[in-house]
């Protein structure tokens, strides 16, 4: 039978099981053997992992062309304007590439996030802010770069959502077994 983790992946903490350059990997975690993440974090980003032995599975969230949508919170350096979100949203051109049109809006009220360790710089003379971005591709730091190239730096980067899938209350380093049926595709 196959196996599905949700795990909610801690910052500066690999999206796989072997350590590289003496990072932390997901072998800290106690996860079943011979499971994969079906799709990857980058290290420093923080959130929603799903982890699975089931490769047709990871086939259909990976496959572009399935267009799986993926939610993100993205703390950024200032307010960003109507002008710069709407440029996220028709698609930007990032290095060789345009990204796919995503949804992206500004929380409000701003969500209470738990604590990284180590913390987000703060800064007195520059506030921060959360935008929710949902995207359908997930390139490289896609994320990352699509915040920086509207002028407005990526801080901290939480994946909240994949497909009908939440982290549920799960703490940085937690994680639940779920069964098939709960996997909306």
């Amino acid at each position: 039978m196959p196996k599905y983790i949700i795990f909610h992946k801690p910052f500066n903490v690999l999206s796989q099981f072997t350590s590289e350059d003496g990072a932390r990997s997901l072998s800290e975690f106690n996860l079943p053997p011979h499971i994969y993440a079906a799709g990857r974090l980058d290290k420093d980003s923080e959130g929603l992992l799903l982890l699975t032995d089931d490769g047709p599975l990871i086939e259909k969230l990976l496959n572009p062309k399935n267009q799986k949508v993926k939610t993100y919170w993205a703390l950024v350096e200032r307010l960003p304007t109507e002008e710069s979100l709407q440029k996220m949203r028709q698609g930007l051109k990032i290095e060789d590439y345009m990204t796919l049109p995503c949804e992206v809006k500004i929380l409000d009220p701003q969500p209470q996030v738990p604590p990284r360790d180590p913390p987000v710089r703060i800064r007195k003379s520059i506030q921060d802010f959360w935008l929710e971005i949902k995207i359908v591709e997930g390139k490289n730091r896609q994320v990352r770069k699509m915040t920086a190239a509207i002028g407005h730096p990526t801080l901290r980067l939480m994946r909240k959502k994949m497909l009908n899938l939440h982290l549920d209350g799960l703490e940085p380093g937690e994680w639940k077994e779920i069964s098939r049926d709960e996997i909306k595709i």
